[in-house]
């Protein structure tokens, strides 16, 4: 009998390997799919405040979705109309100028280190073994160009292209529209008590990955403007509003974003001479200080409330898996699941041991 068990044991071990290696492989073929679906998620969790209160007034849920909608396209396309030219075109003159800015800086650069006492063979081996700079910078004015006409190109292939993006949108309208039914038929696949467990978390996960989304936005539009601004009153005012664009944009980025927005700005203050870059650099160090000690605590920390260190974690693993997409999209849900590990494991387990004292 006990050959017959040990048999019947491995081959029930040996099902579960396989439903789990096909579930694993399945789950890979639909990577494009489940994707689209984070993405909806994030989009419904950031938009249920806004429907939430329109339903409020005692519209129907159908058609608060509807008008919220309407009314951030609406929006959308007055800012498009009232900015975007404007910035379009100064991202093409600083494209266009690029290649002369980056040639001085090559020579600034060669000058500095000939008064170090290199030869000219060692200065260039040293610039060809240094990262590509006209790489980055032209990847930051071509993704901030493209982003600002609407074309999501920045994935690497995974999720791409204005098909996905619409259909991550309409997703979430879906969600929003028919989200107590959704809750209802994903909760019922649950035993009890898990159930009403999950049930009940439903919603301060969705507001905790919302309020992550709002405040990286509201955070990312200060900085932008205050970018802007600066550069403005700077002197480098024909520039301004596109590498204020860029740097709002590329704020969207926790940890790197600022530093991939500022080098723009930093070269074309290198290129114009004198003083200014110091003065421009003065400015994204006060404003980066200014958002990391007084904006991101109080308008993304107090709603996402999970450690840096994971949240650079998060942005690492977005960043390998779907590019610069999966770094916004992914800190969300890492806060989504903190919170529910805290709720549903953590808080219950010290609530235990309190009892067992």
């Amino acid at each position: 009998m006990i050959p017959k068990q040990k048999v019947a044991l491995s081959l029930s071990n040996l099902l579960i390997i396989g439903s789990a290696a096909f579930l694993l492989l399945l789950l890979w073929q639909l990577k494009g799919l489940i994707v689209i679906l984070m993405i909806a998620i994030v989009i419904a969790s950031t938009l249920s405040p806004l429907v939430k209160s329109v339903e409020n007034i005692g519209l129907p849920r159908w058609f608060s979705v509807i008008f919220v909608y309407l009314m951030l396209l609406l929006l959308l396309t007055g800012i498009g109309l009232l900015l975007g030219p404007t910035t379009i075109n100064q991202l093409q003159l600083l494209l266009d100028k690029l290649p002369v800015y980056l040639e001085i800086l090559g020579t600034q650069i060669q000058q500095f280190m000939t008064e170090k006492g290199f030869t000219e063979p060692e200065i260039i081996d040293f610039l060809n073994k240094q990262f590509n700079l006209q790489s980055i910078v032209s990847w930051t004015f071509k993704s901030s160009q493209q982003l600002l006409i609407g074309v999501s190109g920045l994935t690497r292939g995974i999720v791409g292209g204005v098909l996905n993006v619409l259909l991550a949108i309409l997703l979430s309208g879906y969600m929003l529209s028919g989200s107590q039914k959704l809750i209802n038929g994903i909760v019922s696949l649950f035993p009890p008590p898990w159930d009403e467990k999950l049930k009940a978390q439903v919603v301060p996960v969705s507001q905790r990955m919302g309020g992550y989304i709002q405040g990286r936005l509201l955070v990312s539009f200060i900085l932008g403007l205050a970018v802007s601004l600066g550069l403005k009153f700077l002197g480098i005012g024909e520039f301004a509003l596109g590498l204020g664009t860029i740097a709002g944009i590329t704020n969207l980025i926790p940890f790197f974003g600022p530093v991939l927005g500022s080098i723009p700005a930093l070269i074309v203050a290198i290129a114009q001479g004198g003083w200014l870059f110091l003065w421009v650099l003065l400015l994204f160090v006060i404003i980066q200080n200014l958002e990391t000690y007084v904006l991101d605590p109080l308008l993304v920390g107090s709603s996402v409330n999970v450690p840096p260190l994971y949240q650079l974690l998060a942005v690492l693993s977005g960043v390998q898996l779907l590019g610069i997409l999966g770094a916004l999209i992914l800190p969300p849900w890492v806060a989504g699941a903190g919170l529910l590990l805290q709720n549903l494991y953590l808080n219950p387990k010290l609530a235990a041991e309190k009892d067992d004292n």
